[in-house]
């Protein structure tokens, strides 16, 4: 080799560096950028952040309020019509000051135990994530919640058809619903009340039941009836329920485990679970959300390990919800990247 050739190789290798560096850091900045951008949109203020503790404020109020208390709710609730019934509650659409807000009462006494359970909740876990608690009083068994009129998510699809909310009909905001789902989760796992399973939610259409679809299409928590807590340094696992569940839907430890000896159900017997069981049903949601959608290929297929590893048989393998936020979050920025690079070729 000439000295010449021999310098020109020197002198390019630096040059080679400098450009794939440069390359990385460019990756990079962009990666962050996009992730900003999901942050901003996933994390929009919610009107009732900066209220005191006992206080609502719905999006257009100017001041936080105080919870209503029974005379207020007797004197200034005025109901609507009915648009809900359950085993626990009747909801009904119901106006205050103006205000639309869904009082829901106690439907009968059997599931007075139910009801003040789920009331607990919403006092304990009033956040971005759960739906308003605007009142309630005791004595006559009624709370009042924060009107969503799009309703719950089992209306997402039939929703998004509509012309005035087709422009929302796009993988990004179908991404974000789910991100949404996979926070509720990983909020109850880790909340102030201690961590939370979602037990009302044996099949999909109760599990989508239970959320609730906001106006600038996010997801709040709205059913929060059966929430049991899990402790393990107490040695407090959950059941849901007191009947066998079957189905696919459910996790394999929430099914019983000597049907095949031929035994018949016996709940004394029935071994108790945590919160996993939540995390086995994130992919069947999550497929459920993302409907047939453009672009949701791509999502699902960075979403395979993930899903994979929910769907472990041994509910210790499974990752925790927090962690499967994590790989929602880099597949939203990762495909909205790959989605830009696509349009510009």
């Amino acid at each position: 080799m000439s000295q010449r050739s021999s310098n020109a190789v020197t002198h390019s290798v630096p040059v080679v560096l400098v450009c794939l560096a440069a390359l990385l850091l460019s990756n990079a900045l962009i990666y962050l950028y996009l992730d900003s951008l999901y942050q901003s949109d996933e994390q929009l203020v919610s009107p009732r952040r900066g209220c005191a503790p006992k206080h609502f404020k719905m999006v257009t109020m100017k001041n936080c309020t105080p919870w209503l208390q029974c005379s207020q709710m007797k004197s200034e609730v005025r109901r609507l019509k009915l648009i809900g019934q359950g085993a626990v509650k009747k909801v009904y659409l119901s106006e205050w000051k103006g205000q639309k807000v869904a009082v829901s009462m106690l439907s009968s006494l059997d599931y007075l135990e139910d009801f003040l359970h789920g009331l607990s909740m919403l006092q304990a876990l009033q956040s971005p994530f759960v739906v308003q608690l605007v009142g309630f009083c005791l004595e006559d068994h009624t709370l009042v919640t924060e009107h969503h009129p799009l309703g719950s998510l089992l209306n997402l699809d039939s929703v998004l058809s509509k012309e005035q909310y087709k422009q929302h009909n796009t993988w990004q905001v179908r991404l974000r619903l789910a991100t949404d789902y996979i926070s509720i989760l990983h909020y109850l796992h880790n909340s102030p009340a201690g961590r939370r399973v979602m037990c009302d939610s044996n099949s999909l259409e109760k599990t989508l039941s239970q959320f609730l679809l906001t106006n600038d299409f996010h997801l709040v928590v709205n059913d929060l009836d059966a929430l049991p807590e899990v402790d393990h340094s107490r040695g407090l696992l959950v059941k849901c329920g007191h009947r066998e569940l079957t189905g696919d839907f459910v996790a394999p430890e929430q099914l019983w485990p000597f049907k095949d000896k031929g035994e018949p159900f016996s709940d004394h017997l029935m071994p108790e679970y945590d919160e996993k069981t939540d995390i086995w049903k994130i992919p069947e949601v999550t497929s459920f959300l993302m409907g047939g959608v453009t672009g949701g290929d791509l999502v699902h297929f960075h979403l395979f390990q993930v899903h994979k590893k929910c769907k472990q048989e041994d509910s210790k393998l499974r990752p925790s919800a927090f962690d499967v936020l994590n790989v929602y979050k880099s597949v939203y920025s990762m495909v909205r990247d790959n989605s830009g690079i696509r349009d510009m070729l």
